[in-house]
């Protein structure tokens, strides 16, 4: 512990097979600079349970007595979506900064609640929309700004989520309920259409088609089948704010011959960029551009764009542990790296408008 140590307070770190405790309390490890000081489950038991397991001095099973405790000076919210606004309203209301999981909000509404609530408290406010810290995903859209490719022609982009085909895990079914705003088009898509408009720019105009094409699925451990009612197949076609066509293509289960395929047209060139998972926010990518000869040469990341030491892009915490590299930098140094709840907006934003132009078949902005 150090002087300096950002205390962290974290709601939902219930155990191992909680996200926070698969994917935050590891990626902390390998990133000074904070100290988790407390932590919040639904019931005293579990709290204690997981104080004792991860070494956090100070259990709650009531979040509201977590956010008053002075030691905490972040409150990390990591449960599931529709407990989202309540909890970082109680964070704010005290005074306290947030991180808080992607999504933000049970839907767009939730998420401009919240925004507005960070705004009028003056509070830094984080979202995890950590693919802007992947360092594979920094290096892609230094090399588009720099002009490696010239201006930006067009860009095809394809993706299998891994998951919402005919199969649900246990731990997704409750994501099955499009009522529970945890889906493909909010989670995975949100994701991965976050990193690549971050690379690229906003959309200026889109049109989109969402279908479900496994109505019903079978669950991985008892083999009930389940209704869903979330989309599974995610496409849009548009020009981005540059005047690029762009056409996306986010599909759910897996692919045995592309599980993630982008590629940057451009006036100079092109960039390649391929991958073993649909999860663009992981960032363990292959980066390809067109050499001076012709063809494609690889283009390794730069060793500059790796902030941590401890992991590799192979790690499922790998990018979260240098969003939190960078959050601390923006909290100590006032830079602007990390997604805030206003960028989160953004993104809810262009999620509405993706429903909205496959629901009447018209073309939708939303920046």
């Amino acid at each position: 512990m150090a002087a300096d140590d950002i205390g962290l307070g974290f709601v939902g770190l219930s155990g191992a097979g909680s996200w926070a405790g698969r994917a935050h309390v590891p990626a902390l490890k390998v990133v000074p600079g904070y100290e988790i000081r407390a932590l919040a489950t639904s019931r005293a038991e579990s709290a204690a349970e997981a104080a004792k397991a991860y070494g956090v001095p100070l259990a709650f099973h009531d979040p509201a007595e977590l956010v008053k405790r002075p030691e905490v000076d972040l409150v990390v919210v990591a449960v599931r979506v529709p407990y989202h606004l309540e909890l970082v309203k109680m964070a704010l209301d005290a005074g306290k900064m947030v991180y808080c999981e992607w999504p933000l909000g049970n839907g767009r509404a939730e998420a401009e609640q919240m925004a507005v609530m960070a705004e009028d408290k003056a509070v830094p406010a984080f979202v995890g929309l950590q693919g802007h810290a992947s360092p594979a995903i920094r290096y892609i859209r230094d090399l588009v700004a720099s002009g490696r490719v010239g201006d930006v022609i067009s860009t095809t982009f394809t993706a299998s989520a891994g998951a919402w085909g005919a199969t649900v895990e246990p731990r997704l079914v409750y994501g099955l309920d499009r009522k529970n705003g945890v889906s493909m088009l909010t989670v995975q898509f949100g994701h991965a259409i976050d990193g690549f408009c971050w690379c690229l720019g906003e959309f200026k105009e889109l049109s989109a088609t969402l279908a479900t094409r496994y109505p019903v699925v079978k669950r991985t451990d008892t083999g009930e089948e389940v209704a869903k009612t979330i989309d599974d197949q995610i496409a849009l076609t548009g020009t981005l704010q540059n005047g690029a066509v762009a056409a996306v293509h986010y599909r759910s289960g897996t692919s045995q011959a592309a599980p993630f395929f982008w590629e940057i047209n451009g006036s100079k060139g092109d960039l390649v960029i391929t991958a073993d998972s649909g999860r663009l926010q992981y960032g363990d990518l292959r980066i390809r551009g067109t050499a001076e000869g012709g063809g494609l040469e690889e283009l390794p990341i730069p060793d500059s764009y790796r902030l941590v030491q401890g992991c590799t892009p192979s790690d499922m915490f790998y990018t979260l542990a240098h969003a939190y590299a960078l959050m601390r930098s923006d909290i100590k140094l006032g830079t602007d790296h990390v997604p805030t709840f206003a960028d989160a907006l953004v993104r809810h934003r262009m999620i509405e408008a993706i429903e909205r132009s496959s629901a009447t078949g018209t073309r939708q902005s939303y920046v």
